[in-house]
Order: structure tokens, then sequence, then C-alpha cells
């Protein structure tokens, strides 16, 4: 008798065992997850340069450029696992040196004053540990500009044991800026998330803020305002869509405070949102299972600040793809990334520079301003 009961007793030993580690695994993952502090003060990598003689002044014309750099991994025939497709990490460490390279070299030659990049890892997994701001910050060295940087950490994930044949493992990612004039100070500002199991999904978010000294007219002397630069990446992966638009708010409140102070205030990155408004009728691909990016309702947009969607109508490029399949016609494709600016700056163009998602499953884009 005791032998017809053994493969009952090993069975549920097994099952024992496997309910144990599922419950010992979320435990860990809830307990590893943290939230970065708010108003968290980000070190300035500053070169051998005068602050001074390095300010912006009034009148001048500069170029701000936004990427999202995907963490090294989407290549053009890249496809990833959260939007509907197949694969978790980056193919190999070359591949993330290579599509970072590739990278920067399409957005420099864009001759940015100010980049703000998105999705930078500088510890992961899914990217196997390519310190990618070591890569970012050395292709600036390579054509001797002189630059001022900082890196917001956006998120350190737990181990993602999933997809199980090559989990996406553990992440440690951010937002970097660079620039070709002093920034002074900066801080990491931490946005609403939502709570519960969803939180382990979307992960931390946060945007970073860059306050660069304003030259007083026909000097050098700081007149002792600011172009405030912000750089953000918004949650694209909720369940609750409050939280977008939570994140709006706080952002626009922030920005909207320093152009009453008399500052200038311009923010770029990857809003997650559709800023043209119609990007399935200019773009000519639509479904219902593509619903992560939708328009920013115009009524949470206060006087005082303006969206700019980088646009040419004569050639209407769009600036992300989605990743649910190796990138080609049919492709969905909208405008996520772009700008806000404060109403004391002139906008002269901007656009989205098309590189055929060759790097990303982001195209750069770029805004040409004015401080007035």
């Amino acid at each position: 008798m005791k032998k017809k009961h053994l493969p009952l007793k090993i069975f549920l030993s097994v099952l024992a065992l496997l309910l144990a580690v599922v419950v010992g695994y979320v435990i860990y993952v809830f307990a590893a997850w943290y939230r970065v502090e708010d108003n968290q003060a980000l070190e300035v990598d500053w070169p051998d340069v005068d602050c001074i003689t390095a300010s912006v002044e009034k009148g001048r014309t500069y170029r701000t450029a936004s990427y999202n750099i995907g963490f090294g991994a989407y290549s053009d025939d890249y496809s990833f696992f959260m939007d509907g497709g197949t694969e978790s990490r980056a193919r190999s460490a070359q591949a993330v040196r290579e599509n970072v390279s590739g990278a920067m070299d399409a957005v420099m030659k864009l001759d940015p004053d100010f980049l703000l990049l998105q999705e930078v890892d500088v510890g992961g997994t899914r990217s196997y540990h390519v310190d990618e701001l070591a890569q970012v910050r050395d292709a600036w060295d390579r054509i001797g500009v002189n630059c001022f940087s900082t890196f917001a950490q956006n998120y350190d994930s737990p181990y993602l044991f999933w997809p199980l044949a090559a989990p996406h493992g553990a992440n440690r990612a951010g937002l970097a800026v660079l620039s070709r004039h002093c920034i002074d100070s900066a801080v990491r500002r931490q946005l609403p998330i939502e709570d519960g199991f969803m939180k382990l999904v979307d992960l931390d978010r946060c945007y970073s803020v860059q306050r660069i000294p304003m030259a007083y007219e026909g000097g050098a002397e700081p007149d002792g305002r600011e172009l405030v630069l912000y750089n953000l990446h918004l949650s694209a992966y909720t369940s609750d869509g409050t939280i977008a638009e939570e994140q709006l708010k706080m952002l626009f409140a922030d920005m909207l405070s320093e152009y009453e102070k008399g500052n200038y205030a311009v923010a770029g990155g990857d809003f997650n949102k559709d800023l043209l408004g119609n990007s399935e009728e200019i773009f000519g691909i639509s479904g219902p299972e593509y619903t992560w990016a939708q328009p920013i309702p115009p009524e949470l947009i206060p006087e005082g600040l303006s969206i700019i969607a980088p646009f040419d109508g004569a050639d209407p490029v769009p600036s992300c793809r989605n990743a649910d399949r190796p990138y080609g016609p049919d492709n969905y494709v909208v405008t996520v990334d772009g700008f806000i600016v404060s109403a004391n700056i002139e906008v002269l163009n901007a656009k989205v520079c098309d590189t055929g998602f060759r790097w990303s499953d982001h195209n750069p884009v770029y805004m040409d301003f004015i401080l007035k």
C-alpha cells in the first residue's frame, strides 16, 4: 500500500517545492523593489571650462535633441516581448555597443547644444552590463567637445525572471543629459506611478531638471535667470490611465513655476503619448491593439506652456515604432517624442531625423529655439 502512495507523495513534494520557489521569488521582488528619493541632487560631470563663459544668452539660436536609445537592443529587426514581440534582451554585448554607437553617430550629426537621452543602461542583464553612459560620453569626447553631463537613474529593477527562456533580468537605467553649456546644478524629480503589482511592470519613473545660467546682455556675467532644461520618460505600461495624466500635471506645474519666476523652461523626451494627436491618420497604420499612445488632453496644458510635436508636413516621419515585430511597412508608428516650451521661447522648427529605426525603436527628434 505504501508503494501505491509514493508517486503521489513525490508529486506533492515537487508541487510544494515549486510553490515555495514562486512565493519566495514574489517576496524577493517586492522586498528588493524601491523608489529613488525625490529631489535627489545629481552629480554634474564638469569639463575644464569656466561656467560663466559657457552660459546661454538671449537672442541666440540653440538646438536641443532627444533620443530614446532603447538600451542598445532595438536594431530594426528586433521585437520586444512587452510590446508583443519575442525578445527580452539585446542579442549580445557587441550588438549593444554597435546600436549605441550608431545611435550616437546619428544624433551627433544634428550638432545639438543640448542632448537628452532616455533608456541609457549602466548595468543590466538585458544589455549584458555594457556601460552605455560611458559610451555616450565618449562619443562627445571623440569630437573634442567640452561637455557638461548628468545622469538620473530612472529605475533599478529586481531580477525579472521572465520570459523563462531568456529572463529580462535586473536592470539599472536612466536619463542622460549632455550639454555644451554650463549645467550649474541638477536634480531628479520622482514621478507618480501605480501601486501594487503594476509598479513592477512599469518600474520607477522620473524626470531630471538641469539649471543653465543666463548671461547678461552684452556681457558674460550671469543675470540670475536660468534656462531650466528637463529630460523626461513618462510611463507606457500602465493599467490606470490617470497615472500618465498625473505625471504630466506634475511636470507642467514645475515648468510653469519656473516660467513665472522669469526663467526659460524647455522639456524634451519620450512622452509615450501621441503628440500629433492623429498619428494613425498621418502615417496610415491603425489597430485596436495599439492603444498605449493616446493624445494629450488639451485641457491639461496650462497657459504659458506649449507642446511642440516634431513634424514636417512635406515629409512626415514618425518618432517611434511598435516593436511587436521587426520594422517594416506594416509596423504601427507614432510620434511620442517631442518638447514642451514656456511662452518666452520662440521655436524656429522641430523635426524627426529619419534613421529607419536602425539602432533603436525611436528616431531622434530635434528643435531649434531662441530665448526671447
